[in-house]
Order: structure tokens, then sequence, then C-alpha cells
């Protein structure tokens, strides 16, 4: 059968006027060509999950009220240590030290900014002006992750470095959505009114200028660096008082359970503190 084949393969070859090696090559050629035509169009090679909102809800619920110090020494029993470790310098805006309403966990929704190479807007009339702001938000810098946005997300945003691309508006606006806290490797602006909102946001600086002719959204939900580490939509976002841990979404479980041990434990020892030292328990050492 094997030298049928190759005989028919090979006649068809000569009827067709070409050698049978020629023609192995040529498809072999064109494969290459193909292959080499994708990567010069850009190919991505980081898949991104899609999961529901059923399975993302039961893998948070595994981390309720688990703090990053526990998740952390989840990673490390995991294998992972020192791995979604955010910059240190990504710090909440603002803390709530009685019920820990800055802290949060979600399910990673990412958005990629990018700096601009357009020229501003220069010098024209307040309505010319006015136009080409709004022409930019719709066209270059828009905020095409809304939809997506739904209850447990964490919104985790790479971005130029001293834009306010999170405002006062739009992170409420992402809040009503059900995100849950939103995390920046760089800035927001509105920050005095954010804080009031209370709506937790992580970031490095605070920024002042919009987004039109300073950046431009370059994707949506794909594999992007935050802090310095990766995180793939799907991952699980903890971020307290300590900063910002990114769990991949494969260790999620094993890493919830250890971290689970870690606080049910240190809850235990301060709780018979707490009694020795005749203090009221607090929310930071209940059941």
């Amino acid at each position: 059968m094997r030298v049928k084949t190759i005989i028919t393969m090979f006649s068809v070859s000569l009827i067709m006027g070409i050698p049978a090696s020629f023609s192995a090559s040529g498809r072999a050629a064109q494969e290459t060509a193909a292959a080499t035509a994708d990567l010069r169009a850009g190919k991505n090679f980081i898949p991104t999950p899609v999961r529901g909102e059923a399975e993302d809800l039961k893998v948070l619920d595994l981390f309720k009220s688990l703090r990053t110090a526990d998740v952390v020494d989840g990673m490390d029993a995991a294998g992972l240590q020192d791995i979604g470790l955010m910059d240190p310098d990504i710090r909440p805006l603002w803390r709530d030290t009685e019920r820990f309403r800055h802290r949060f966990v979600g399910i990673a929704v990412t958005a990629r900014y990018v700096p601009t190479q357009l020229p501003p807007a220069g010098r024209m009339s307040v309505e010319d002006y006015d136009a080409w702001a709004g022409d930019w938000y719709d066209k270059r810098s828009s905020e095409p992750f809304s939809p997506i946005i739904r209850k447990g997300t964490a919104l985790v945003i790479e971005d130029a470095p001293d834009v306010g691309t999170i405002g006062s508006y739009n992170i409420l606006e992402w809040h009503k959505l059900g995100c849950v806290g939103v995390v920046t490797g760089a800035a927001a602006r509105d920050t005095d009114e954010i804080i009031l909102e209370q709506v937790p946001l992580y970031l490095k600086r605070t920024a002042r200028g919009i987004r039109p002719g300073r950046n431009e959204i370059e994707s949506v939900n794909r594999p992007i660096v935050c802090g310095g580490v990766l995180v793939i939509p799907g991952d699980v976002i903890v971020a307290d008082g300590d900063g910002v841990v990114v769990v991949p979404r494969a260790k999620a479980e094993v890493v919830a359970a250890y971290a689970r041990k870690i606080l049910d434990q240190d809850k235990a020892g301060r709780r018979d503190l707490y009694k020795e030292m005749g203090r009221k328990e607090d929310a930071s050492v209940k059941k």
C-alpha cells in the first residue's frame, strides 16, 4: 500500500509537471511562508481561558476573608515562592482598619493601555478641542472591557505611567457592574473622590492628565504585566494592606486550602492572646 501511494503521488506530480520531491518541498516552503506571515501580522502565544461566572464565584468562595499574607504562604506551599507578588509600591489608595473594606478578592479581567505615538491636540478652539477629545475617547482610548465586568471581577490595568485612565466616575461605574476592586501598575486621578466613594483601588501613584493625547487601548482580557508580574485573565487577585498577589488559576484550590489553615491558626493564637490580655475580640480574630 505504501509503495502504491508513493507511485500515485509520483504519477500525479509528473502529470502536473512537478517532480514529487519538489512538490513536497514546495508545500513545506508554503507552510513556512504562511507561518512567517502570521508572525509578521502579530501572534499571541498565551491563550485566554474562558470560564463561567458560577465557576468563578465558587473559586472566590475558597478565598473569602483570606489575607495576602495567608495566600503568599499558600503560594510557598504550592511551590510558587515569590511568584505573583506585585511590586510593593502598588498600595491601596485608602484603608479601612475597622471593617477592612479596602481588601478584596476577585477574578482578573485585564486591560492594556499603551502610550500613544500621536501628537497632542495643539492649540484649537474649545469646541474643536472637545470634539477631538471625544473622538479620542470613542476610537482610541475607550473602555471595551466594561461588558465583561461581572460579580466578583477584579479589573487589572497595565497603563502608561502618568495618565488618569481611572477616575471617580468610571471606577464607580465599574463597581456598579460588579467589580470588587481595581489594580493598576500606573496611576489614577480624582483620588479624593475615590477615597470618599470607598471603591478599593491599588495603584503606584496619582495622575492628573486625561487619556486623549496620552494613551490608547491595546487589548482586553489578554495576558498583561502589572506590578512586574504576569496576570492572565481568570487568575485570582488578592489585595489588602500588605499589597497584591496574583494566584495562577490552576493552583487556586491548593493555595486557598493552605492559606485557610494559616489564617485559622493565626486567629486561634491571637484569640488566646486577646483572652489572656483581657482584650475584646475584634473582626480580625473572630471565626
